[in-house]
């Protein structure tokens, strides 16, 4: 539960700040530090280390206040993009959050639109910070309960904010979750009961209908399981006073452990394979937003949820399988399974004639070798598509980067027996290949592929202080009112 959110016009008088505990303090580029609360203790503190109050913008200062509050002084220039002002925020929250506060005060000061900009940001940064992640330990770290913004108030400015702070923490404490506490049977019951509380409407299709429907890619995965209790889930949202004729699908990668199956991983590959469920997880976090904000869109969310098991079953390289519209594809690597199950769920998302269609899934390694894991690869059928996909990472703090795929990339899956090579034993480019055959599966649909190379961070990233930082959330929100509009 994401903690109690009070806003207050009035900036912060030196009385409040002295009784908060525990406040950051967020000044614009150039304010003077005279009227500051706590103004003198910063200015001695600033000339203790040799600093000029400008130097704020790049290394927030964190002192002990006379009246006994812990407070961090930081600048933030207004030309800051959303990704370095929210990172800036999370690094000046450290030394607050890792006390452990119950309640947590954020001041911002300067003209009404610095304000309503950095409290937004502020507010972000400390909503997904201020709830632990689920942890096995006999201890577990108190949440914040209570955030208060002094300097910025406006009626219903801030539910965004909170929407998808809430939809970035269900994702990633779906990801965190060990692999023995989100089989895909636990994982689908956990999935009823979100679509319970927030009113989706929920259609499991299970691997043994799946089978009679041909669903043969997705099958070939899930085999290898010795319960069958992997299926392709489907959930609908219908906004009320939507004006969309047809929905958005959104389709996410469920597996909730890879072990590679017959091409088994090595041990250093196959740690944190629990957590390539997380394309499911960054779908369900956008359902979570978009149903708290109540928006009037219509979306069909697709989620393949499966294990990648190695065992007598388990489907092997050189076998040819026939995915369910029909394309026959010969199996060249088991740890290629996210294609393999994304392949079905996308067929069926694309004979629902949606608008578009945008899927996220850890899914391949070549993406890591091009961007690292500060930043996710989208591949988009056409430019337009690309150039929003782009502004909504730069509006979002989530950045992304748009790949080309283009059709002659196809002649390294041709295949001697089969319709298609699922992957080549290469490695060169397997990203882009990975889009390549993926593209047989969503027809004509226009369409966005998101390759989650960022969805762990060591250290954290941009807002999210925790290595699995449920990026895609928020990019997919600001994606949505891009389409929307």
């Amino acid at each position: 539960m994401l903690p109690e959110l009070a806003e207050n016009k009035q900036e912060i008088s030196a009385k409040s700040l002295a009784s908060a505990g525990h406040a950051l303090l967020l000044l614009p580029a150039g304010k003077s530090l005279s009227e500051l609360p706590g103004g003198a203790a910063l200015r001695d503190a600033l000339k203790r280390r040799g600093m000029k109050p400008d130097a704020l913008a790049k290394t927030p200062v964190t002192l002990q206040l006379p009246g006994g509050t812990l407070a961090t002084y930081a600048m933030l220039a207004p030309e800051t993009d959303a990704f370095a002002a929210h990172e800036q925020i999370r690094k000046a929250l450290a030394p607050l959050l890792a006390e452990h506060p119950r309640s947590l005060a954020l001041a911002v000061f300067g003209e009404a639109a610095f304000k309503a900009w950095a409290a937004a940001a502020a507010v972000y940064v400390a909503l997904v910070n201020g709830v632990p992640l689920p942890a096995q330990k006999s201890k577990a770290d108190p949440a914040v309960k209570r955030v208060a913004v002094h300097g910025h108030a406006s009626k219903g400015s801030l539910d965004r904010v909170r929407a998808v702070a809430e939809g970035n923490v269900l994702c990633r404490a779906l990801t965190a979750l060990p692999p023995n506490a989100l089989t895909p049977a636990a994982y689908r019951k956990r999935i009823r009961a979100l679509a319970k509380e927030y009113g989706w409407a929920v259609e499991e299709l299970p691997y043994a209908k799946l089978k009679k429907m041909g669903a043969g890619a997705f099958c070939a995965v899930a085999q290898g399981s010795p319960v069958k209790d992997a299926a392709i889930v489907r959930l609908s949202y219908r906004g009320a006073a939507s004006k969309m004729t047809r929905p958005l699908a959104l389709v996410g990668k469920g597996i909730c452990f890879d072990t590679g199956g017959h091409n088994l991983k090595p041990a250093r590959y196959m740690q944190r394979m629990n957590e390539d469920m997380n394309g499911s997880a960054v779908v369900l976090g956008i359902l979570a937003a978009v149903s708290r904000m109540k928006r009037p869109v219509n979306i069909d969310a697709w989620l393949a949820i499966a294990e990648n098991h190695i065992g007598p079953d388990a489907y092997r390289p050189s076998e040819v399988v026939k995915a369910l519209n029909g394309t026959t594809i010969e199996v060249v690597h088991t740890d290629a399974e996210g294609r393999m199950a994304l392949a079905d769920a996308l067929a069926l998302a694309a004979r629902e004639k949606p608008a578009q269609i945008v899927d996220f899934a850890t899914l391949t390694g070549s993406m890591h070798v091009a961007v690292g894991v500060r930043m996710s690869g989208i591949f988009a059928t056409d430019s337009t598509l690309a150039h929003q996909a782009s502004r909504a990472g730069a509006q979002s703090g989530e950045r992304v980067v748009a790949f080309p795929a283009p059709a002659d990339y196809d002649s390294a899956l041709d295949s001697d027996v089969a319709d298609i090579k699922q992957c080549t034993l290469d490695g060169e480019a397997d990203h882009i290949l990975a889009t390549r055959f993926l593209s047989r599966f969503v027809g004509d649909t226009p369409w966005i592929h998101v390759d989650l190379a960022a969805h762990i961070c060591k250290g954290g990233l941009g807002a999210v202080a925790s290595d699995t930082n449920g990026f895609g959330v928020a990019w997919g929100m600001a994606l949505l009112d891009r389409l929307a509009s």
